[in-house]
């Protein structure tokens, strides 16, 4: 009987990874091929294959029953500004909507004299505005200009702009403008990729939404196909293609194309959810996540089991206003690049050589010395890569590091150890900014340090931020490819609906709750969801009358759902901020702003497997020793992580490898292998003492 897989396929900047689970046995596989950037859908295609081909048995190949899929396509194209010809359809008077923005300032008034506003989306070259007008509640105040909807229509049809966003003032309330405007672009301008402001982001401030939906018609055709040819390239397997979204979940590829703007952080948001499983079996509820990656590094804060949500996030300059995953990213990936500043200040990122050419070790004609590069003229990582699949070029590195030496002043190795302290550093304060930056103390949570460079500078970190511990999963490189078989399918559903709170309330919400939860229902029908196999989750945006913005709580079920989700208001907005009224409701009532509806289609996760003890000694891992340079250099003992088991304790200076990532153990530091693989990291007890 052939086997019964579950396979995960996430696409970085550097390498794509993949981790097959056999349903019958438990049994996981993993790999990885360089990643293609020029065209992601071939190294897709070529992972898959080749696992497919290396599992297949006697009994044919093996039958994949689920495939999840991370990509990075709708990020990369923000992140690089890529976003092409686009167009903006708005009410008429409001043309200016991109150009008054907002006033906030980055970094606080102190910078104001020396900041400008960022390029807009689409120049206003580029703006249509169409006549028609809502009040706020969604009554029509003026008809929609049907032949003024027609001319813009053309005018973006006969100057080749194809991704179109629609946002219309108060469409929030009432979609039927908008949906008027679609059915004449779809006649006038059929070849249009098209977004809706009332179908990306139902809520009001139009400039959020506005721009939101503007990076979802942006990265729709792009997202579109390469959706497309990964579809394609899995065709053969008979299994449904889900994809990662930003909010957690996974959705179906044809739900992923029509909202790709779901999607911005869909490789991170696996790497976290991949953390929070393995920490949550391992025992520990609330974590920090580190994804440390060729290009990049994104941390994020598990609590209660869950990564945390927002919707305040935003990918490079471009806010993004819809439900996703607290992740903060630094670019202080292994291919981040040393530089010096006009003043002579070494800097490490956040520029990345990237997968191609990559660093120097790499031997593909690259010339910046990177962190890799760094790593390997240590000795702190094997001259090799994937267990041998990818040789270093460690002399190479070494004229690299030496002349980045010589414009300092320093020896190779003291600019080498640089490089890696200012690469810590930048990861510490990305730390510091999900967990002190949102009122939690760091030193309360453990760090779970994942990816091909993760768990590199686990120990520095440990130190810098005074954490408990470490915790290495096994197979710390594809544990986000591992991520993606951990989640359910969730699709989010929102409408602004500003009701002061009182007896009056739950009438006024009930319906809006209604109509929400049915349009989850229908998305979870297209999954292939039946009623008896899903749930809804309800939360609401909530403010003091006067404020500007709101706190997201959840709301239960039932009649009396009012006041249990205003003390739960009140309750978090005195943890955020120190201060509430719950005892004073007549000065500050209470409104409520924002009512949401998740639903879920639960997917069977992998079963926690523990591992049986070993025998307390783990020489039997060591496979020799090499010169290490920590403080300075060491002759340190050189272990393989497969061959340790439960129980096993190793003391610094030690380096332990695998296929997908290695383990600088520092002096002064020991790892411990809990009943689940985890290599648990601490400062000895004589140092912290």
């Amino acid at each position: 009987m052939a086997r019964r897989l579950r396979i995960g396929i996430d696409t970085g900047g550097t390498f794509t990874d993949v981790v097959a689970l056999d349903e019958d046995t438990g049994e996981i596989t993993t790999s990885k091929v360089p990643s293609t950037p020029h065209d992601p859908a071939r190294a897709f295609a070529a992972v898959l294959e080749e696992t497919l081909a290396r599992l297949a048995d006697g009994a044919g190949e093996p039958g994949v029953a689920m495939l999840a899929h991370g990509t990075t396509v709708a990020t990369n194209r923000l992140l690089e500004d890529r976003v092409g010809d686009l167009g903006l359809i708005t009410t008429e008077g409001f043309g200016d909507l991109l150009e008054i923005a907002r006033q906030s300032v980055p970094d606080g008034y102190g910078n104001s004299y020396f900041w400008g506003k960022p390029p807009r989306l689409v120049p206003v070259r580029r703006v249509r505005t169409v006549g028609g007008r809502l009040d706020h509640t969604g009554a029509e105040l003026r008809p929609f200009d049907e032949a003024g909807a027609v001319a813009a229509a053309r005018w973006f049809r006969e100057r080749g702009i194809d991704a179109i966003g629609v946002c219309f003032l108060h469409s929030y309330a009432d979609p039927a403008h908008e949906l008027a405007m679609r059915e004449v672009l779809r006649r006038e301008h059929p070849g249009a990729a098209v977004s809706l402001s009332c179908e990306v982001l139902r809520e009001y401030r139009e400039y959020e939404r506005a721009v939101t939906t503007l990076v979802d018609a942006a990265v729709k055709p792009a997202v579109g196909r390469y959706l497309a040819r990964v579809a394609a390239a899995s065709a053969g397997t008979g299994a449904p293609l889900l994809v990662m979204k930003s909010n957690g979940g996974v959705v179906s590829a044809r739900e992923a194309a029509r909202r790709p703007i779901t999607t911005v952080l869909s490789g991170p948001a696996a790497g976290a959810l991949g953390a929070a499983f393995v920490a949550g079996c391992a025992g520990h509820r609330s974590v920090v996540t580190l994804d440390g990656g060729g290009t990049s590094t994104d941390v994020a804060v598990v609590r209660d089991g869950a990564p945390a949500p927002t919707t305040e996030g935003a990918v490079g300059r471009h806010p993004v206003r819809v439900p996703m995953i607290d992740i903060v990213t630094v670019g202080a990936g292994g291919g981040s690049v040393a530089w010096l500043s006009p003043e002579g200040t070494p800097k490490v990122g956040p520029r990345s050589a990237g997968a191609d050419p990559g660093p120097i070790c790499y031997g593909r004609d690259g010339v910046e010395v990177t962190v890799t590069d760094a790593h390997a003229v240590l000795g702190r990582i094997p001259p090799y890569l994937l267990g041998g699949r990818v040789p270093l070029d460690v002399l190479a590195a070494h004229l690299g590091v030496e002349g980045l030496a010589r414009r300092l002043g320093m020896a190779a190795e003291r600019a080498a150890a640089g490089v890696l302290e200012i690469s810590a550093w930048n990861q510490a304060n990305a730390i510091r900014q999900v967990t002190v930056g949102r009122g939690l103390d760091v030193r309360d949570l453990p760090l779970v340090a994942f990816g091909g460079s993760g768990p590199l500078l686990a120990c520095r970190l440990l130190d810098v931020l005074d954490l408990p511990a470490a915790i290495v999963p096994d197979n710390p490189g594809n544990l986000s490819a591992f991520g993606l078989l951990t989640v359910d399918v969730r699709d989010d559903h929102v409408r602004t609906r500003i009701v002061r709170d009182g007896d009056d309330a739950p009438a006024a919400m009930d319906a809006v709750f209604a109509e929400l939860t049915a349009q989850a229902a229908d998305a979870l029908d297209r999954e292939g969801f039946p009623a008896g196999s899903r749930r809804f989750e309800r939360s609401a945006d909530l403010r003091y009358h006067g404020q500007a913005f709101e706190v997201r709580v959840p709301v239960p079920d039932g009649p009396d759902f009012r006041a249990e989700t205003v003390r739960r208001f009140h309750d978090a907005h005195e943890a955020l901020y120190g201060y509430c009224h719950r005892d004073d409701p007549g000065r500050h009532p209470v409104e409520w702003v924002n009512l949401r509806v998740t639903g879920v289609g639960p997917i069977t996760r992998p079963a926690p497997r523990e591992r049986p003890p070993g025998d307390g000694d783990p020489s039997r891992a060591r496979t020799g020793s090499r010169d290490v340079y920590f403080d300075d250099w060491t002759e340190t003992p050189i272990y393989r992580r497969e061959k340790l088991a439960p129980g096993d304790v190793l003391e610094g200076p030690a380096v332990i490898e695998e296929y997908g990532s290695t383990l600088p153990l520092h002096p002064g530091f020991r790892a411990r292998v809990d009943g689940h693989g985890n290599l648990v990291v601490t400062a000895a007890k004589e140092e912290r003492s």
